[in-house]
């Protein structure tokens, strides 16, 4: 047995020590009734404490406890199918045996307790409550039954569903369950709903500009096939009606329409078709937030080759400026004003540094896109290696080892004249420490600084040790006048000596050579020793005539520049051209790789490509389309907050002519610039939202410096119908705020968040305007029969059984597991002690009266006599009555003090030994009339008193001790 209350139990302690005053106490009582009300009592006290301890003994149970769960969701509409099943397995139940109904939908709800009483109905078990049953929570319903078996351990639950959960984890509960020793056994049940064709999704880009075109993309899941008619809806006003052809399985299909509307737009698409059996997932819902038009800045290196930029850009509507790479903004704000820059084939060489610098950070911190379509002027032909827009874009400049390259012998001949010394010279070590990076380790560099002498800075030697060139070309200083000729000289008698496959030299002045020289004899050697010579004019002091003549006569580039943060890129530029073949001259049609939502760009086929720039894509870029040797055509990737995509061909017709003849092209073009539009808007607050049953979980997130939260957040929701909801938001973590939205009805809900500040005035701090959909309920979402592989798992975890719709008899079909059940007798103990209390009381309260202690004295007295008429039986017997009788006498006579007056003599036994039968002769035959007895021959008749035969002194003694007796009682 077990003790609720086991402390109670330490009042045995002052209840034993009270029954042992009560034993010493009392006195009126004595004998038995005594040792009787102190017992009784005694067991009174440990009566109550039982009750008190709710002392509960255990009692052994063997019955089958089944908790029937009954899934009553709009998927199954099965309700007297399931009721008869239930009804039936009450049949099979043995009497002892218990069950009860749960029913479940979005709730659960006990409909009948465990009872051993059937539900009553011959056609079948009737449901009473009334569920919500656009949503399915097979995990409350297991929950539920959980605790109507939680004192049985062992019971088993009976889940008749369909599987199909929304909402909760029926499996995780299963595990709870099986912790609990509680089995579940299944039921599979089928959707009710054979001819179904539903909206599974509607999708439209969210942020839109006014004149963009963009695509409804509709998803169409169907169990039948057949015609069926779309519309599209545009803010309750209808846009399209399309009559589509719907397959049984998924249909997708895309329409396109034109933002023309600056502002918030409601989208809804319905289907509809004879035969459908369901209507409430006929319909979905979205949302897009139209805005100004677009704005693209195109970037063109060769004045009218935009063409087709343009064309594309006109027919999509979108706003576009063309402009020069020199014409690019030295403030930063310029380049938020647009949505997307592109690079139409622009060399690196052509842009100062801070609009490069601004463009890389444009992309990455405020979102604006960027697209750098190819060229013989672009990517590392262009010079871009090391420079933030190659770090904006999806590929790297050079090659990463993927083919054969030439060796290179590389000169660098640098002007350090004092000349240099206004920041030119910094930067032309840059430019050299980047021209040594961009190399091999197979490749030669020497550097060659010139003042009025030439110094060898790096003697050529190849790059085993770039970190120890790169140390010494930061340590050249600036010094002296400026003599080309003889650093010239020295650097094209290096190159004599060198091995390499190409030997180049470049060329760096901001001055004029002090002296005339034959530079036609130099130029003419390099000439014929395959040696070529590029030279870089730096300003407007430097020789241009002839820098430009040195490189005409060795088959090399010139470069002017008034801007000295061009070095860097026209040295990459240089070491690109001669180190590696970037042109790719190969026919092909471009393999498609990872486009995403590109894919559908494609399904009509692809144009030829004749030639392209190789690069390498990045790690993380994916590759829309590829090459035959594998480098990428097309690639995209997100940059920070903006996107980049990157075309290694041209779009001038040089390279890719059927591609410009393509008339998908300005479609596709005008894709992939609006794939890098920026994907948000600065806002103080954003706003999105999740489906949990009913309700609508709002989580709002603080932007930027706002993450320090509000003091008052309201947010107004607005529904389909218009009516207003306000709310007010709760922190749950610093800046970000939650609330719970009741929902009638699927759709667009618009909602307004804003807030005001914590100091005095409530004044303004913001706000914002978005949007989040309300599906229809999962509930009516088409049936991918997972439902029933959940159900069978939910059976495996806990041991249970899947019984069909024909194994109703089956359901108590097991053995049951006894268990010990404690019993509560606190009614027991209390009635048994208050019956006691009655005893007790009879017993201390209650004695025998005088009357019938005189009529027990009677008795006793007839029953002697009785005994003395009998005959007595000579032998042992006679002799101990003999020997009882005599002392009996002489007590009498010792308390009386009279000897033997009046009585027997001491020899004289009071029972003599029967006599014959006949009469002694002695004693006559008859005695005359009349004549008296004698005294010796008197009888005492048995209505005589014995006490009258004794003296009168033994009479008094008797009654004295008879007195004292009854008092002692």
């Amino acid at each position: 047995m077990q003790a609720e209350a086991p402390w109670a139990l330490l009042l045995i302690i002052p209840c034993s020590l009270w029954i042992w005053w009560i034993i010493r106490a009392t006195s009126r009582l004595q004998g038995g009734r005594r040792v009787a009300a102190v017992s009784i009592r005694t067991l009174i006290l440990m009566l109550l404490i039982s009750a008190i301890a709710q002392l509960q003994p255990y009692l052994l149970v063997k019955q089958r406890d089944v908790v029937f769960v009954a899934d009553r969701s709009a998927s199954v509409q099965a309700e007297a199918a399931i009721g008869q099943w239930i009804q039936e397995a009450y049949s099979s139940r043995d009497d002892k045996d218990r069950g009860a109904i749960v029913t479940t939908a979005l709730d659960a709800v006990v409909e009948r307790a465990l009872s051993p009483n059937s539900p009553g109905g011959s056609g079948g078990y009737s449901f009473r409550t009334v569920l919500n049953d656009h949503f399915t929570n097979l995990a409350g319903g297991l929950n539920t039954a959980s605790g109507l078996l939680s004192g049985t351990r062992g019971g088993r639950v009976i889940l008749l569903s369909d599987g199909e959960e929304n909402t909760g984890d029926m499996l995780r509960q299963a595990r709870l369950l099986k912790e609990a020793g509680i089995q579940v056994d299944v039921v599979p049940l089928s959707s009710t709903v054979a001819n179904d064709m539903a909206v599974e999704s509607l999708q439209v880009p969210q942020s839109l500009r006014q004149g963009e075109t963009f695509t409804f993309e509709i998803a169409v899941n169907s169990t039948l096939s057949g015609s069926a008619e779309l519309r599209l809806y545009s803010d309750n006003r209808e846009i399209s009606r399309t009559t589509v052809d719907v397959q049984a399985g998924e249909n997708r299909y895309a329409l396109q329409s034109t933002a023309l509307e600056p502002g918030f737009h409601r989208f809804r698409a319905e289907i509809y078709a004879a035969g459908d059996e369901r209507e409430q997932n006929n319909i979905s819902y979205a949302f897009s937030k139209v805005s100004g038009p677009p704005a693209v800045l195109i970037v063109e290196g060769r004045t009218g080759s935009s063409g087709n930029i343009e064309a594309a850009l006109d027919s999509s509507y979108i706003g576009h400026t063309t402009i020069a790479p020199e014409q690019l903004s030295v403030e930063l704000a310029e380049y938020a004003a647009y949505d997307s820059i592109v690079l139409n084939n622009v060399p690196a060489t052509r842009i100062a540094e801070k609009p490069m610098n601004w463009i890389g950070k444009a992309v990455s911190d405020y979102g604006v896109g960027l697209v750098m379509l190819g060229g013989d002027d672009s990517y590392g032909l262009g010079g871009y290696f090391k420079t933030p827009i190659e770090a904006a874009l999806p590929v790297y400049m050079d090659l990463k080892g993927k083919r054969k390259i030439p060796s290179l012998g590389l000169v660098l001949v640098i002007d350090r004249s004092g000349s240099m010394s206004d920041g030119k010279l910094e930067l032309a070590k840059e430019a050299a420490m980047r021209t040594v990076e961009l190399l091999r380790e197979e490749d030669t560099v020497g550097v060659l600084a010139f003042d009025s002498a030439p110094a060898w800075i790096v003697e050529p030697t190849k790059l085993t040790d770039r970190e120890s060139v790169l140390s010494k070309i930061g340590m050249i200083q600036p010094s002296g006048g400026t003599e080309i000729y003889s650093a010239l000289d020295a650097a094209h008698t290096k190159q004599l000596e060198s091995t390499a496959e190409r030997k180049h030299i470049i060329l760096l002045t901001d001055g004029q050579s002090g002296m005339n020289s034959p530079y036609s004899e130099l130029t003419q050697s390099m000439v014929d020793h395959s040696i070529t010579l590029s030279t870089v004019a730096v300003g407007d002091g430097s020789d241009v005539q002839l820098l430009e003549r040195l490189a005409k006569e060795a088959k090399g580039r010139y470069y002017f520049t008034k801007d000295q943060s061009t070095l860097p890129a026209i040295f990459s530029r240089e070491t690109v051209l001669m180190s590696r073949t970037y042109i790719v001259e190969q026919t092909f049609i471009p393999q498609i790789g990872r486009g995403g939502n590109w894919s559908s760009l494609w399904k009509g086929g692809l144009p030829r490509v004749n030639a392209y720039v190789a690069t390498t894509a990045k790690e993380t870029a994916e590759t829309a389309l590829l090459t035959p040797e594998g480098d990428p055509l097309l690639s995209r990737w997100a940059y920070g907050s903006g996107r980049a995509v990157a075309w290694t061909s041209d779009l001038t017709g040089r390279w890719a002519p059927e591609w410009v003849s393509w008339p998908d092209l300005p479609k596709v073009l005008t894709q992939w610039i609006k794939w890098t539009f920026p994907q948000f808007e600065s806002q103080p607050y954003a706003i999105d939202a999740k489906l949990e049953g009913q309700e609508a979980k709002l989580h709002i997130r603080a932007e930027g410096s706002r993450t320090t939260g509000s003091s008052d957040m309201k947010a107004v929701i607005q529904g389909e119908s218009g009516q207003l909801q306000t709310l007010r938001p709760i922190p749950v973590a610093p800046g970000e705020y939650e609330a719970s939205l009741p929902v009638g009805e699927p759709g667009v809900y618009l909602g307004q968040v804003s807030s005001s500040a914590g100091g005095a005035g409530g004044a303004a701090a913001g706000g914002t305007t978005t949007g989040f959909v309300i599906p229809y309920s999962p509930e009516y979402r088409l049936s991918s029969d997972d439902g029933k592989l959940k159900l069978a798992r939910l059976a495996e975890l806990t041991g249970g059984r899947v019984l069909g719709l024909d194994d109703a008899s089956l359901a108590y079909d097991y053995e049951p597991k006894p268990y010990r059940q404690a019993y509560d007798m606190t009614h027991e103990w209390l009635a048994a002690a208050l019956l006691l209390w009655l005893v007790d009381i009879a017993i201390r309260r209650i004695s025998l009266s005088s009357a019938w202690m005189q009529l027990g004295k009677r008795l006793r007295q007839r029953l002697a006599s009785d005994r003395s008429t009998v005959p007595v039986k000579t032998g042992g017997a006679v002799a101990s009555m003999n020997r009882l009788q005599e002392r009996t006498k002489r007590a009498g006579e010792f308390y009386s003090g009279s000897g033997n007056n009046g009585g027997a003599s001491a020899a004289e036994p009071l029972v003599r030994p029967s006599a014959p039968s006949a009469a002694p002769a002695s004693r006559p035959a008859t005695r005359p009339a009349g004549q008296p007895v004698p005294k010796s021959d008197k009888q005492t008749t048995p209505d005589e008193s014995p006490d009258q035969n004794l003296p009168d002194s033994n009479v008094t003694m008797n009654r004295l001790l008879a007195a004292k007796n009854r008092s002692k009682r």
